[in-house]
């Protein structure tokens, strides 16, 4: 069975791909005298139930105004987020969004709804549910003309000048698409996640982030008045026994009035686990990918979700895109779209660099897994206590509102020397002969020498850490 044919298809209508459906539907275009027909095809159309996708920063939410989509917010229980706190061994430090900008939590599968909804009443666009089999190919030239997919238990083919793939992390066309030039996503750990019920955040409407020893970080916000989501990063392999795990090793360090709702959590529910993959981008277009198709959103580049920056990398993505494609008369035109492909790759570096980089270099620091890193993060917390911009400079980068990947690299090694200040001028636990409990002491003297070993160490694994991260996100493809 054959569809009549589409302008554009889009595989996926998840974040990345309801968001560019509604833009393109919406998006004024001096190059073509009629609307553009779209077809956004998702396997089920149903609430999504996932642990991950709920809190969106204010640069997302900026996004998501451009794209006229801002009142998905509105009717779904959404709380307000005005920043972060940081808590490490009962102390707390505030980090405030600047400028009283305000991001939003929610539950991950409303949000999704009410997306798809705005995008189901845009001009020009199908919503279909359907499975997606295969693309479909020219026998001779090998473009992709479409796709091959179950609906209601029929096979049924779309064709489109344009097919563009978000189908999220778990893709399945990866790989198809871009061939040998596809980058290798790289998994080290796994956020497990609970809902928690009335729990008191040591600073209401703002994300927590736990620094446990030991162990990854844990990430708490509200995504509704009486639920708070909690995310546990877990070192790959999993523990077999993973909520004995939790309540041994994790919840004796977190704030006192979180546990009763954490042992209610974990005694009334499943928890649920989600890989949490780097997947660097790499440029399409030309040669890169098949002709006619090309991937967005998670399929094609994923950060760590410690910071909560992939919806609003997405919606940046599908804003620069509308812009972009808005330009283009004909969209079978491959060296046109490969063109648009080349320049949307770099224009959005500002923005998705940065966030791609600093994900997972805090996600490094937060979970420290040797001695250097255990400094840097000490550092990092000691950093954000000084308060002005050593606060406003990091949120402003982590909230998505300042794309400056240069600012990062700055702020980063300022960290990383104020670690090796902190090394040396800072009280220390020490243990004495004839003392139960250790003593804080500033180091002396004698200690310098290993102290300054240690510190190259340190500066060396800042620039380990954050070296190859640029790198990923400069280097030409």
């Amino acid at each position: 069975m054959w569809s009549q044919p589409y302008d554009v298809l889009i595989v996926g209508a998840g974040v990345a791909g309801s968001a560019l459906a509604q833009g393109l539907a919406h998006a004024p275009s001096s190059a073509r005298d009629k609307p553009l027909r779209i077809a956004l095809l998702e396997r089920s159309l149903a609430e999504p139930d996932r642990i991950v996708g709920e809190l969106l920063q204010p640069g997302g939410v900026s996004a998501l105004r451009k794209l006229g989509m801002d009142d998905c917010l509105e009717g779904i229980g959404a709380v307000p987020v005005h920043g972060y706190c940081v808590v490490k061994d009962g102390a707390n430090v505030h980090i405030p969004y600047p400028d009283a900008l305000e991001g939003r939590s929610f539950h991950h599968g409303r949000f999704i709804q009410a997306l798809r909804a705005k995008a189901k009443t845009a001009p020009g666009v199908d919503v279909i549910e359907a499975t997606v089999n295969e693309l479909i190919e020219c026998p001779f030239t090998k473009r992709v003309l479409g796709v091959r997919a179950t609906r209601e238990g029929e096979k049924e083919s779309f064709l489109a000048d344009l097919v563009i793939v978000a189908d999220g992390c778990f893709s399945n066309f990866r790989s198809v698409v871009m061939g040998k030039a596809a980058a290798k996503s790289a998994t080290r750990s796994h956020f497990v996640g609970a809902v928690l019920q009335d729990a008191r955040l040591p600073i209401p409407q703002h994300g927590t982030v736990c620094l446990v020893r030991g162990n990854g970080p844990v990430l708490l916000y509200q995504i509704e008045e009486h639920d708070t989501r909690m995310l546990v990063d877990i070192r790959a392999p999993l523990p077999s026994d993973l909520k004995g795990f939790i309540l041994s090793n994790i919840v004796p360090q977190l704030p006192a009035a979180l546990h009763v709702p954490i042992h209610n959590a974990l005694d009334k529910d499943r928890l649920r686990r989600m890989p949490n993959s780097f997947l660097p981008p790499t440029e399409q277009g030309g040669t890169h990918t098949k002709e006619g198709v090309f991937l967005l959103g998670d399929a094609w580049n994923m950060r760590h979700p410690l910071t909560g920056g992939g919806m609003t990398v997405c919606l940046n993505d599908a804003v620069i895109l509308t812009e972009m494609l808005s330009e283009l008369r004909d969209l079978h035109d491959w060296d046109a779209v490969s063109n648009v492909l080349h320049r949307w790759h770099w224009r959005r570096k500002g923005l998705a660099a940065t966030i791609n980089i600093l994900s997972v270099a805090l996600y490094d620091l937060f979970g420290a897994e040797d001695d250097a890193l255990e400094v840097l993060r000490t550092g990092c917390f000691k950093y954000f206590e000084r308060g002005g911009e050593c606060v406003r400079g990091p949120v402003s980068l982590l909230s998505g509102i300042a794309p400056d990947p240069m600012l990062l690299a700055n702020h980063f090694f300022s960290v990383a020397l104020y670690s090796i200040w902190i090394l040396f001028t800072h009280p220390r636990a020490v243990r004495e002969p004839g003392r139960h409990k250790p003593i804080h002491a500033i180091p002396r003297i004698d200690e310098y020498p290993a102290l300054f070993i240690k510190a190259i160490r340190v500066f060396w694994t800042a620039c380990v850490v954050f070296g190859p991260l640029l790198w990923t996100e400069i280097k030409w493809w």
